[in-house]
């Protein structure tokens, strides 16, 4: 029972009670405040004097009825109400009352009291703001929490856990079947050893990707997460995470198998194929790539640029088609390049560079893809070179059939008259001297009918049988084959070829080429001077080269350079002179693919080099 008398000090004394505190009559006005109270609502004066729910608009009417039973003698809490300080921040209270009585114990009003619980609110609904936000994350993320106290034994699910799962709500989870849950073989192994480390060793573990079988029998990809709870050092339980990254999972294996397979499909296409950033320098190469470049592990070849793989001029011009196609935008397309490597080799391919795109439409780089086509080219060159050859066979067949008609003639012709004038002939001496000349007729026609022979012999052979040769050594031999012709006309053969060098030829026509080039050598010798034959020998993209020379006669080469390997072509008035050792010679050489270059000084004498082809 609460009395309050009725004197001036009254007021004074309210004023100095240490909660907010309000005195209102039966009529719900205001009579007395305290000070703490007056701070709170000082900055309207209604609070003070005016009905109680005239300074509170907003109090509920069931507050009447709290206060009626007040002043009946009965008072009841009147629970929590929100209000504007003098601050005009809104502010919560817990309300209480209790019977205002006067000095001869009647019930006057009542004394209303105030709680501060603005704090205790304001955090209360930040904690379900969290919540409903935590709940929310919980709900897009797909992450679920479970809690497990170990004194109670008791596994606690949140509403996601339990949707992972695919349970009902109502359904109670335990250590046992949580673990069970997982997929048995490495899953469930897994999981079982993190949550016993976690207990006896104190070792949260997190980012485990295991598998699952929900309650309904689907495999389930999640992440989970776990650690341990110690209250004044000891451990009281574990809290943990679960998430469903089954999508997640899947989508990242289906992209894996399809860069396997894009992998499997660039590494065995017959092509190379390379990806360059805007530095030019390799991001992706393929097998042919690596193989093109001499390595085995593309990492070999990553991060690297042109400048590092290739000749410092190759590389340059390979940048420039770079920035053209990423600067324009505009792919190049089976352009013809050569190759070449830094050890030299040198290689044609078709080649292709795409621009890479991303979603602003700039390039951030080259698609590359190069076609090797040097066999091809190779082959292209052999078949123009075949052409060639059968376009020079059918001129020289034509001018072989020209020649052999004409000299058939010519030989036809001179029997016919001889023989004519035989027949007529009375005189014996004369006779005898028809017949001699019948005699050597004939030997002619023999003659020239083993060169033709030759001829044909080397036009018509398909099946060229090159040896390994030493030319050196092989000089020698026609030397010495040669020694009673060389003496008789004091020639010197000079020997500088290598002791060691080996040219491709067919045995029969090189000791023809050689037997030839040194007796016409000696045949056309200068009168003034003994004949000196001088033979060397070079290695030079892909031919062995003999050279042949000699101080005779000479060749006027601007007047018959162009007839010089023709048939039945002399140059000199040398009573031997037939015009068929050259023309033979030359071809036997091109038979074996090989060519000759001449070069002569009328007075000084001549100069040939021999290409002997060393491939084919």
């Amino acid at each position: 029972m609460i009395k309050v008398p009725q004197t001036s000090s009254t007021s004074y004394l309210i004023r100095q009670l240490p909660t907010p505190t309000a005195f209102i009559d039966t009529n719900y006005n205001i009579v007395h405040t305290s000070e703490k109270w007056m701070n709170i609502f000082n900055n309207n004066e209604s609070y003070n004097t005016a009905s109680l729910f005239t300074a509170f608009p907003n109090l509920s009417s069931k507050w009447k009825k709290e206060l009626e039973n007040c002043f009946k003698g009965n008072p009841q809490p009147m629970g929590i109400h929100q209000a504007k300080d003098i601050d005009d921040q809104d502010v919560w209270f817990e309300w209480s009352n209790a019977p205002w009585y006067d000095t001869n114990e009647n019930i006057i009003g009542a004394i209303i009291q105030l709680n501060n619980i603005t704090d205790s609110v304001n955090n209360e609904l930040e904690l379900n703001k969290k919540n409903l936000l935590l709940k929310q994350q919980a709900e897009i993320t797909k992450i679920g929490q479970w809690e497990y106290d170990i004194l109670d034994n008791q596994l606690t699910w949140c509403t996601t856990t339990k949707a992972i799962h695919e349970v009902p709500p109502h359904f109670t989870p335990n250590i046992e079947n949580a673990i069970h849950y997982f997929k048995e073989g490495h899953s469930r192994n897994a999981i079982s050893m993190a949550v016993f480390e976690a207990q006896n060793k104190g070792k949260a573990y997190s980012n485990l990707k295991l598998q699952i079988i929900t309650a309904t029998g689907n495999e389930k990809w999640v992440m989970a997460g776990g650690k341990p709870i110690y209250h004044k050092g000891e451990l009281i339980g574990l809290i943990g995470t679960i998430q469903d990254i089954h999508d997640q999972v899947e989508a990242d294996i289906k992209t894996l198998d399809n860069e396997k397979l894009l992998r499997t499909l660039i590494d065995n296409l017959p092509v190379n194929v390379y990806i360059k950033d805007t530095e030019s320098r390799k991001i992706l190469v393929n097998k042919a790539e690596c193989e093109f470049l001499g390595v085995k592990n593309p990492e070999d070849l990553l991060g690297k640029s042109d400048f590092e793989l290739y000749p410092s001029e190759s590389a340059a011009r390979s940048r420039e088609e770079d920035l053209l196609v990423m600067n324009t935008l505009k792919p190049i397309i089976g352009k013809e390049t050569l190759n070449i490597k830094l050890d030299g080799k040198e290689t044609s391919f078709l080649s292709s560079k795409i621009p890479l795109l991303n979603n602003k439409g700039l390039a951030y780089g080259i698609v590359g893809i190069s076609l090797d086509i040097t066999k091809l080219k190779e082959k292209e060159s052999e078949l123009r070179n075949i052409i060639n050859i059968a376009s020079i066979q059918n001129k020289k067949l034509l001018n072989f059939a020209h020649i052999v008609s004409h000299n058939l003639r010519s030989h036809s012709a001179n029997f016919s008259m001889l023989l004519d004038f035989l027949k007529t002939e009375k005189d014996e001496d004369e006779k005898n001297r028809i017949i001699e000349m019948l005699t050597n007729a004939s030997n002619n026609l023999l003659e020239t009918l083993d060169s033709l022979n030759d001829v044909i012999t080397i036009n018509t052979n398909t099946n060229i049988d090159k040896k390994n040769i030493n030319l050196h050594n092989k000089v020698i031999t026609i030397n010495q084959h040669l020694t009673g012709y060389l003496l008789n006309n004091r020639a010197e053969i000079k020997n500088t070829i290598p002791e060691d060098f080996k040219i491709k030829s067919v045995p029969t026509y090189l000791d023809g080429i050689l037997t030839n080039f040194i007796t016409n050598a000696v045949k056309f010798k200068h009168p003034d001077r003994n004949s000196k034959i001088t033979l060397s020998a070079i290695k030079k993209n892909n031919y062995s080269i003999l050279t042949i020379a000699d101080n005779g006669l000479g060749i006027d080469l601007e007047k018959y350079g162009k007839k010089l390997f023709g048939m039945y072509k002399t140059f000199h008035d040398h009573k031997d002179a037939r015009g068929i050792g050259l023309y033979i010679t030359k071809n036997q050489i091109d038979a074996m693919n090989g060519k000759i270059e001449v070069s002569s000084e009328i007075g000084m004498g001549t100069e040939f080099k021999i290409f002997f082809n060393d491939k084919n």
